[in-house]
This record gives structure tokens, C-alpha cells and sequence, in this order.
């Protein structure tokens, strides 16, 4: 059996029907865990909990900019927008696992604790505002000419719009 695709909903249409907003909410939890655990399930909840605010930090800002930006204007997009959260490219080997990791996976069940407290805003960004990051081990070129915010682990977080 073919897996559905995961897409990104427009949360602007979606009726202020309690269903329908808790099959988004449900949406974004999958996709936020999945990210969490792609991106940092080696580096236990404080890295998990670092990324979960980089995303929020993204929709923050696209929210400021009238629902929109370049990398997305809600959680889902912001996730899946191509080349941002490595996890979700194609060629990257955690794609496959991403899509097949369930909640007997210890990393993931602590990211699917960690998304569902971010989707219901209750989670505290140690990131100081930061919309990027990057593992210790590569310097990309965007990281060049900026200030990091803080370091969390493997990761080093920026501000950058």
C-alpha cells in the first residue's frame, strides 16, 4: 500500500470546526515529532526542544509578515519547505526512517511529548529567537557572516530574516 504524502493544509481555510481543528493539530504534531526526531533525537529533549523553537520561531515570523515568508507560514510548511530540515530531503537517509519511526521508538515518543506541548504553545524557546541552525561539524555559507543566538548541544542557532 502507497503512503499518503504528507502536504501542508492552509490553517487560513480550515473551518472553526473543533474536528477539523484538532485533525490539524494532529497533523502538526506528526510532522513536528518527525522533524524533532529526524533532526535531533541524538541530542535528547534540550536539543529536541532547540529545534521545535527554531520552527515556531519561523512561523512567529511569517505571522509578521501576514501569514507568509519564503520558508512557510505555519508548522507544516515550515518543516517540509525542501532543503531546510534535512531530515525531509529525499536523498537524506533519515527520510525513509522518518516516515516509518512510531511511538515504540523512545526518541520519538519523547518528540511527539515535546510537539504536542509546542503546538499547544506551552513550550519555552531556548534558542533566543533563532529561525536557523546548523550542526558543530559544517559551517555553511548563510552562518558565515553571522552572530550565533546560542549553542545547544551539537548545534549552533542564529537569528536570521
Amino acid at each position: 500500500m502507497k503512503k499518503p504524502k504528507l502536504t501542508a493544509l492552509d490553517s487560513a481555510r480550515l473551518s472553526k470546526d473543533k474536528k477539523a481543528q484538532n485533525f490539524y493539530d494532529a497533523m502538526q504534531i506528526d510532522v513536528l515529532a518527525r522533524t524533532l526526531w529526524g533532526e535531533a533525537r541524538g541530542e535528547g529533549a534540550q536539543g529536541m526542544e532547540a529545534v521545535a523553537g527554531t520552527v515556531l520561531n519561523r512561523v512567529k515570523v511569517a505571522e509578521e509578515k501576514g501569514g507568509k515568508f519564503w520558508w512557510g507560514g505555519n508548522i507544516i510548511q515550515v518543516c517540509q519547505k525542501p532543503y531546510q530540515f534535512s531530515a525531509w530531503n529525499r536523498s537524506d537517509p533519515n527520510f525513509k526512517k522518518l516516515q516509518s519511526v512510531d511511538e515504540g521508538d523512545a526518541p520519538f515518543a519523547k518528540a511527539l511529548k515535546i510537539a504536542k506541548r509546542a503546538v499547544a504553545g506551552k513550550l519555552d524557546d531556548p534558542t533566543r529567537d533563532a529561525t536557523h541552525y546548523h550542526t558543530k561539524s559544517i559551517s555553511p555559507y548563510w552562518s558565515k557572516q553571522e552572530k550565533p543566538t546560542t549553542i545547544i548541544g551539537n548545534h549552533i542557532f542564529y537569528r536570521i530574516i
